[in-house]
């Protein structure tokens, strides 16, 4: 590993210390919060819609979200590591086969839409769980009367 990479490697480390980036790919619904400079003052502005690319080249790695609004495309590259970039997260886990989802600009209504992925979302979900320090589900009891009755023996 040379100099440049060993440089790259560890602001990529600070990176994600600072903002963690959530795991998501090609197909993968994202809303990614963009600080937004107007004149003096600065604002957050989200930016909904579906990954459709991603290139991973270190710390200069981007992903490409679509959106269609008021009927007009609208497609964003967006640096993964930049300063503009106020937070990234995953909306709904989309279940494709191909790495780039450049067809999808040919598609408009039913057909540009991608199914979800169950398996992903529910290990997101059970992850969330284990961060948060709770217990998984338990199976909730039928009534109150029940388990009164039940505290009561």
């Amino acid at each position: 590993m040379n100099i440049i990479e060993q440089l790259e490697k560890k602001e990529i480390e600070k990176w994600n210390a600072e903002r963690p980036v959530p795991d998501f790919q090609a197909g993968d619904t994202v809303r990614v919060n963009v600080k937004v400079v107007e004149g003096s003052r600065e604002r957050v502005q989200a930016f909904e819609g579906v990954c459709i690319a991603r290139t991973n080249r270190s710390i200069n790695s981007a992903f490409t979200v679509r959106k269609v609004s008021h009927g007009e495309g609208v497609e964003r590259v967006f640096p993964l590591y930049s300063a503009r970039i106020a937070s990234i997260e995953v909306v709904r886990f989309g279940s494709v086969r191909r790495a780039k989802l450049y067809y999808l600009r040919e598609r408009s209504g039913r057909s540009a839409r991608i199914a979800e992925d169950a398996t992903r979302r529910i290990a997101a979900r059970e992850k969330a769980r284990e961060a948060a320090g709770s217990s998984p589900t338990k199976k909730k009891t039928r009534g109150k009367k029940k388990a009164a009755a039940a505290k009561a023996e």
